[in-house]
């Protein structure tokens, strides 16, 4: 059976030993360590939704010197950092200005491998650094990554709170909606309440009863007076619930 061997770059001439601790994909990020020479695994800042990771490689020879896949030095390694800087600041630029829970729901998606990805690249620093303890560069990349990591939780953090927040203000202002919709609702039935035996009574003097004779003399007393002692009823009601 033919073992699958991991593309390197072709500047990267690895000892053996390095070569047997790899498999046929670049796998998580790490510092995988030979007998005198260091391979330096990490990955491309991952981007929202999407599960597969490009790796980048940078390999330390046995002279000390640090290969990277387009030629000598850490510099592409100072530009990974410089792109995961840009796309933290990029979504908390976002996060600031934006009112879509749907679009913090998309920062929160891309805060998280963000976070875990940074994590990760801190780990394999210091695996290195603890290879070569007075690589000042390695250090202060480890560093760098650190505060990224922190970065990337803060705003990880601040996108959950912020839904968190919009959830518990939609909720409030449902409650004072409902309160609202209460009072009404009630005012409304009041006002029926206190029509309708109005309505009741007219509709009462139009019909063809014989009725007693006080009651046309004193028809529009009975009236104005039911109103009065309804309008003053409802009125109290009223403020009582206001």
């Amino acid at each position: 059976m033919h073992e699958e061997l991991l593309i390197l770059p072709p500047l990267f001439e690895i000892e053996r030993t390095l070569r047997e601790q790899l498999s046929g994909r670049p796998g998580h990020q790490r510092c995988v360590v030979g007998e005198s020479e260091l391979l330096l695994v990490v990955h491309e800042v991952p981007e929202a939704g999407i599960p597969e990771r490009k790796a980048i490689f940078f390999w330390r020879r046995r002279d000390g010197t640090w290969l990277q896949p387009n030629g000598s030095g850490l510099s592409e390694l100072s530009s990974l950092l410089d792109r995961y800087a840009k796309a933290i600041d990029l979504n908390e630029e976002l996060l600031e200005k934006t009112e879509s829970t749907e679009l913090v729901f998309k920062i929160l998606r891309h805060a998280g491998p963000i976070t875990r990805s940074s994590r990760n690249l801190v780990h394999a620093l210091e695996d290195a650094l603890a290879q070569e303890p007075e690589d000042r560069e390695i250090l202060s990349f480890r560093d760098r990554a650190r505060e990224l990591e922190r970065a990337a939780e803060l705003l990880q953090s601040d996108a959950r709170e912020t839904l968190i927040f919009w959830q518990a203000e939609a909720s409030e202002e449902h409650a004072r909606s409902s309160d609202r919709l209460g009072k009404i609702l009630f005012k409304l039935n009041l006002v029926t309440g206190f029509f309708l035996p109005v309505v009741a009574l007219g509709s009462l003097f139009g019909m063809n009863v014989n009725l007693p004779d006080f009651v046309h003399e004193l028809f529009w007393l009975i009236f104005f007076g039911g109103l009065t002692v309804g309008g003053l009823l409802l009125w109290f009601v009223a403020r009582k619930n206001d």
